[in-house]
């Protein structure tokens, strides 16, 4: 197994089990900051390609500069992301990796918050006035719903991704790993690097040691801006 969407999902899933084990609702807090705070990161990120580009900040930029595609690991197990426009310009979402993931772990609490939000905090980063709303979560209804105020949110989706902007997963593992780490410390200080800890202890558990020496050669790495 290499770096995919249901690896980066417990990467958070994990995250959130240490935070609310060991601070409660505080926890709880922290890793919706904790969230936001990747999320506004990626999305800040597609902006700075954009605007290099001289592209607008539109829904459909958004949609064009986006960072990831399913990986082919994901595809042949059969939970790649299937995506649905709706009449309405919403967006209907009925299979999902990261909603397969969290629910695998039991962490279903986890999965509703960090996917009530994440999005929407990307495109926060990316041009707040896009006014993006995730209506409802695979979590707590059949499907996925979400939409922007200002439009259609799938507008020019059927072009694709632009390739210079996709990163790998590896890539999008090592941010979430120190993103969170970063939070976590920053708010719980000593008692925070033990949740880092014990994220990264689980995961050399389940991955093995070398994906986990590879989310640490991003130690150093300033993921608030694009490459």
């Amino acid at each position: 197994m290499g770096f995919n969407e249901k690896v980066h999902a417990y990467i958070a899933a994990k995250y959130y089990q240490y935070l609310t084990q060991y601070f409660g609702d505080r926890g709880k807090q922290a890793f919706l900051h904790a969230t936001q705070y990747y999320a506004l990161q990626r999305g800040r990120r597609m902006a700075q390609r954009a605007i290099r580009d001289g592209r607008q900040l539109t829904q459909e930029t958004y949609n064009y500069y986006g960072e990831w595609v399913n990986t082919d690991e994901i595809k042949k197990e059969g939970c790649a992301n299937v995506i649905e426009p709706q009449a309405d310009g919403s967006m209907k979402v009925t299979v999902c990796p990261w909603y397969n993931q969290f629910r695998e772990m039991g962490l279903y609490e986890a999965g509703e918050l960090y996917c009530s939000d994440l999005d929407s905090s990307i495109s926060r980063g990316f041009n707040p006035f896009l006014k993006y709303e995730m209506v409802q979560t695979l979590h707590n209804a059949d499907y996925c719903i979400q939409r922007i105020q200002t439009g259609n949110i799938c507008a020019g989706a059927e072009k694709g991704k632009n390739p210079e902007s996709l990163r790998s997963f590896e890539y999008h593992c090592a941010h979430m790993y120190w993103s969170y780490s970063e939070v976590a410390e920053a708010i719980f200080l000593t008692e925070g690097r033990k949740v880092t800890e014990n994220v990264l202890a689980d995961f050399v558990r389940d991955y093995g040691r070398e994906m986990a020496d590879t989310l640490m050669k991003y130690r150093n790495t300033n993921f608030n801006v694009c490459d």
